[in-house]
């Protein structure tokens, strides 16, 4: 018995020793009373720090801006060029009647080798997609689910048409841009590839295998392009693409892919259709054609940068170390808060 009553004392001391410890961990944390580690700045560390920081942050800085610049593009605005001269006073009316014909065709000329696959771009300038009335006007749930989804309040004033549903719904499906590209190579096709254009995890989560349009562009105000009611959302990829709303007034989406590589001094005949109407709110249209390499496509913004930072921090370094050379002052000295005291 006496054993057994041993036993239990110590078992229930235990928890109240862990019990202890942890109320004491918590008092030193709330009272900020644990163990810390504070680093003393001294002249020496910092200009160390900041030299450090130089050197490491602008080879990288150029290193990514060679990257950057290494990468090719071809970029064609369209959207005047492609006017008929009678309309260049009235851009609206030639936009908006249809029977006026939209073709038109641009020639490139590619200045240095390009290796496929080349990345067909096509970008908007002027063009508000982050708008909070724009971006609210869908409805996710019915792109998941189809008609099995019917809380589509939000995407007013595209909800519904001739007293029927709109599937999909929203502005920003209404306003899908609908201009197409074809591109040749001395009169022959060259080989453009439209697969895989969207991130996959938006055609396998974010769109239904089983949702099909339904009353799409049928109402009284056409907007952009028209979808095949015969092929579910999951396949429309350059309607996907276009759903993933844009942050900046200017932006860029994937139209497809060239899978033949363009040498010097070809020329690329590009025969579009110049049917988005950009001209109601003075955007732009342009036509990009890119390459790519391990760091992406053509963008100066994170080399330049790495350089700046880099080239400041060096700066800053050599200032800090030209003051305490002047001005050495040893430490813990603290004669100069009492002389900005006494004044």
């Amino acid at each position: 018995m006496m054993e057994v009553e041993g036993s239990s004392t110590s078992m229930n001391r235990a928890p109240d020793q862990s019990s202890s410890l942890r109320s004491k961990a918590l008092y030193q944390f709330k009272q900020q009373k644990l163990p810390a580690c504070k680093p003393v700045l001294t002249p020496t560390s910092v200009i160390t720090v900041f030299l450090l920081m130089g050197f490491v942050f602008t080879p990288i800085g150029l290193i990514t801006l060679r990257a950057s610049r290494d990468a090719i593009e071809i970029i064609d605005r369209y959207d005047v060029d492609c006017i008929p001269e009678e309309y260049k006073t009235n851009k609206l009316l030639y936009i908006t009647d249809s029977s006026i014909p939209k073709n038109c065709t641009r020639y490139l000329k590619v200045q240095k080798y390009m290796k496929a696959p080349i990345f067909i771009y096509y970008q908007l300038d002027n063009y508000y997609q982050n708008h909070r009335r724009y971006v609210k006007s869908r409805s996710d749930q019915q792109l998941l689910h189809g008609l099995e989804f019917s809380h589509t309040s939000s995407c007013e004033p595209e909800e519904s048409a001739n007293g029927l549903p709109i599937v999909p719904c929203g502005l920003i499906a209404w306003s899908m841009f609908n201009d197409t590209f074809a591109f040749a190579r001395e009169r022959t096709k060259l080989k453009v590839s439209r697969n895989n254009i969207a991130w996959k995890s938006d055609r396998e989560h974010k769109f239904g295998k089983n949702v099909y349009p339904l009353n799409f562009q049928n109402g009284t105000l056409i907007g952009g392009a028209k979808l095949d009611p015969k092929i579910p959302l999951s396949d429309q990829e350059d309607f996907i693409v276009w759903m993933r709303a844009a942050a900046l007034l200017s932006f860029r989406k994937l139209y497809g892919r060239i899978e033949e590589d363009l040498e010097p001094g070809n020329v690329v005949e590009v025969n579009l259709m110049n049917n988005y109407n950009t001209y109601s709110f003075s955007g732009q249209k342009k036509l990009t054609l890119s390459t790519s390499n391990w760091l992406g496509g053509r963008n100066d913004f994170l080399g330049i940068t790495y350089i700046v930072v880099g080239s400041s921090s060096i700066v800053i370094s050599i200032i800090f170390m030209l003051l305490h050379l002047k001005n050495p002052r040893p430490y813990g000295d603290n004669s100069w808060n009492k002389k900005s005291l006494s004044s």
